[in-house]
């Protein structure tokens, strides 16, 4: 296969490669609770769904509308969409962040989840952000 035949093919299997890469991540963090010796307060389950929805949140934005050739009726509308972005960016990258935290946490105390679940949830949460950008790379609005 050659590169344009790659190209043409990535708005057909993105998709589906998104979603998967998603499922994979949520099945990691649902098989680490249900494994789990010990109960898993609810607290770890915000990194999983924060990421969800920053993912969510960076995939409401087209990629038409950060170019240089973007017009809006409405003005100056392309800041908006930037900084849009950039909040969506740091839910996730928080998101991230509190996900290894927990992983520290749990490594480091023997009374609560096992280490197990803390490295489910920074899998989870990279697998979900990951799966994000792969849909905002091959969808369209065409």
């Amino acid at each position: 296969m050659d590169q344009n035949n790659l190209l043409a093919a990535w708005p057909v299997v993105g998709p589906g490669v998104a979603g998967a890469v998603f499922g994979a991540g949520w099945w990691f963090w649902v098989d680490a609770v249900v494994c789990s010796a010990a109960a898993v307060p609810f607290i770890h389950y915000l990194p999983g769904f924060f990421a969800s929805f920053a993912a969510l949140m960076f995939n409401c934005v087209n990629r038409e509308d950060i170019g240089d050739g973007y017009y809006s009726p409405y003005d100056d509308s392309e800041w908006r969409v930037k900084l849009w972005l950039f909040i969506s960016y740091v839910v996730s990258f928080v998101s991230l962040a509190g996900a290894v935290g927990f992983l520290v946490q749990d490594a480091l105390t023997d009374t609560g989840p096992s280490a197990w679940t803390g490295t489910a949830g920074v899998i989870q949460c990279v697998c979900v952000l990951v799966s994000g950008l792969i849909y905002w790379t091959c969808h369209s609005e065409d």
